[in-house]
This record gives C-alpha cells, structure tokens and sequence, in this order.
C-alpha cells in the first residue's frame, strides 16, 4: 500500500478500494459475518512465513475466516473437546475422517446400527478404494476386539443408532482400541454434544452434523470433526485441506445463532419425546418403543451411566406383526403434524418407515413388524399424541 491521497484517484478506484471513515467500537452480541476467499497479507514476509498448520494465522478464506473459527472454537467448547473442523455437511464430516485415517489395505469395524449414509461409504471405499471393512454387532462391548485385525486403524461408534436407537457400551469399547493403539470416531449427533461427552470415555474424535440441533431450523448442511488432540486434528485439517472443502461464513452465522438456544431446545424436544414414547407403549398397535431412556431399550444401562441432559426427540417405534407394510405407510401418510422426512433438530415433527431386516449384515434384528422412526419438534406433545392416535384409527383401526 502507498500513501497517495484517495482523493486524486479515479472514481472508480475509489469506489473498489474506499477510503472508509466508520466509527470505531461497534458491539454486539452476534458474531460479525466475515467473507471472504482472498485473505490479504500486510507484508510478503507474513505470507511467507505461513504455515498452512498454525491456526492462528489467517492464510485463505477456504481454512477459515473469523466468523468459521468462532463456530469451531463454540463446537469444540460444547463437545468438551480442544480442535474442530467445520465441513459442509455431516456426511463430510464422515469422509473426513475416512480420508485423514485409512488407505488402502487398512481395515475399519462399522457397527451394523450406523448411520446409512456412513454405510455407504464405507462400502464405497471397500469396492474402490481397498480397504477392508467389518460390520459389527452395536451392543459387542468388549468383545470388539474379536474383531480386530493386524491393520485395523479405525473403529466407528454410534451411541444410540440413529434409527434402532441400540446404545453401545463405549467406555469398554474405547478400552480396548486404546490398548491396541486404534482410533475411534463416534457419530455424536444424535446427543448433539450435549448428552453425552465423548472426551471424557476416551473417544479421540467425535463427528457432529450440525444440520440438526446446532442449526435447529432445518435450513442448514453442516458438519464438523472435533479432537483433543493436536496431531490427530492436524491429519484431520490435511485431509480436509487436500479435499477442498469449505463452509459459508453465512451458514456458520446462523449456526452461531442457534448455539445460545440449543440446550433449551433439547430439553423441549425430550421431554415431548419420553412422553410419546411412554404412551405408545400403551398401545395395542405398537410392540415394541426404541427410546434410550426406557429401561426395555437395548443398552439403556449405558444410556443411564453415560448420558446426562436427556435423549433429544428421537426414538423409534416398532409396529406389531400384524400390520404390514402398506397399513404402516399408509398410518405415516395419515399423520397431519409430521411430515415425511430424513434428518432431525428443526421445530417441525417427522416420521419416517423403515425396512431394519433390509439394512443388517452382522447382527440379528429381534422384531418381526415395520419401524417407524419418529421426531418430536417444538409442536404441542398433546396435539402430536392426537394426531398419531387419529392416524393409527385411520391406517389401522
């Protein structure tokens, strides 16, 4: 930059680089929302001087921006953990650890209750990509390590699975990848950080789609990975580095504006959520409730000693065998205050059918009937109960 005076240049320069005369200290209580690709160095020895794994220099606006980092450092401070990475959705937040942690020729353990999209690519990279991948029983516990081989370099966990609801014994599990020098990885969204604590049982990295909860509106993709240790952030950061990922300083603002609100959030959407769930249980229709905090609910003594702040509202429902398919699409159909739809954390209800025989390899599903998982939004609890009482007489009765 010159010293030349602004006022004897071209209206055009000026207008592309002003002489801008704001006010300073300007407050708020919101995050500013900084865009920006070209990050701009004051000197050629600052750029120099980069390196592209220190945090605390600003080097191009795809690694971060003030808005981005803000976001990361409320992530990382939720999780309880120290680094996070922000990607454009959940499923990035997946990849990215698949590709800072296995090759080819590397083995990963899947639990056979994961996420479907999680599945898929683990597939994908097993068809592809050699590398070796095992579909384990969710509630195996210690008995993990059967399934460890020579080049296990991954295991994935998922407390509870995002439609069976099924609640691993992590602790014990993370045991024996430590003893064996493994990392793991837990898909945390379902507690959205906040109902369960992932550093504190040991877990090295904890995946979070922030599409759900932390955005609570419906209207954001997001992701992030976080990790307490620097090393293992850095293989995360490269990856996601060469990847080529980003994410809208305009999506994290509204994230960041969700943030203040989340916890009161959850405790709503449970508190509807155990309520339905307990009254389904009544029903003649219904065999069985997958809820984590019902005591019938597969691992519900690792969701008593592990979580804390409730279980969100998301729990399944398994129809009894009577009632086939088409009468279980038709009861989804029928329902006026939930609509059809993937995803969760937004204010608005959701119902979704599912086929479970369909989505395992490694372990046995014990119900006969359709599963319907359910979301309880911010709606009334009565008028939801109502309108899935009025549904069932409808599709069923």
């Amino acid at each position: 930059m010159t010293d030349s005076s602004n006022s004897e240049r071209d209206l055009q320069t000026r207008i592309v680089q002003p002489d801008d005369r704001i006010t300073p200290g300007f407050e708020s209580f919101s995050v500013p929302v900084t865009r920006a690709s070209t990050v701009v160095f004051p000197d050629l020895a600052t750029m120099r001087e980069l390196v592209w794994s220190d945090d605390s220099k600003w080097r191009y606006g795809l690694h971060g921006t003030p808005t981005t980092v803000a976001l990361a450092q409320r992530l990382a401070t939720i999780e309880g953990g120290e680094h996070a990475l922000l990607q454009p959705s959940g499923l990035a937040a997946i990849s990215n650890v698949y590709f800072a942690l296995v090759k080819s020729g590397d083995h990963v353990l899947v639990p056979d209750n994961v996420y479907g999209p999680n599945r898929d690519h683990a597939d994908w990279l097993a068809s592809d990509f050699g590398v070796e991948v095992t579909y384990y029983d969710p509630m195996k516990g210690a008995g993990i390590a059967d399934d460890i081989r020579d080049n296990t370099k991954l295991i994935w966990l998922e407390a509870p699975g995002s439609v069976t609801m099924e609640v691993q014994d992590v602790p014990a599990m993370v045991a024996v990848a430590r003893a064996r020098g493994i990392v793991t990885a837990i898909d945390n969204t379902y507690s959205a950080g906040l109902a369960f604590k992932p550093f504190e049982h040991g877990v090295d990295i904890s995946v979070q789609a922030l599409t759900k909860y932390q955005s609570g509106g419906s209207d954001i993709l997001m992701g992030a990975t976080i990790a307490r240790d620097f090393e293992l952030h850095k293989k995360l950061k490269r990856a996601r580095m060469r990847l080529g990922v980003g994410v809208s300083s305009d999506d994290a603002s509204l994230v960041l504006r969700s943030l203040p609100t989340m916890q009161l959030r959850y405790e709503a959407h449970d508190r509807s959520a155990l309520a339905l769930a307990k009254w389904l249980k009544t029903r003649p229709e219904v065999a069985a409730v997958l809820h984590p905090a019902l005591d019938d609910c597969p691992g519900h003594e690792f969701f008593k000693r592990d979580f804390s702040g409730g279980a969100g509202g998301l729990f399944s429902f398994v129809f009894d065998a009577r009632h086939g398919a088409a009468q279980v699409d038709a009861f989804v159909e029928a329902l006026e205050l939930f609509s059809i739809g993937w995803s969760w954390g937004g204010a608005h209800s959701l119902a979704m059918p599912y086929d479970i025989r369909s989505m395992r390899t490694a372990s046995k599903w014990p119900h006969e009937g359709v599963l319907v998982r359910l979301y309880i939004g911010l709606e009334s609890e009565s008028d939801l109960r109502a309108d899935v009482e009025r549904a069932l007489e409808k599709a069923l009765g």
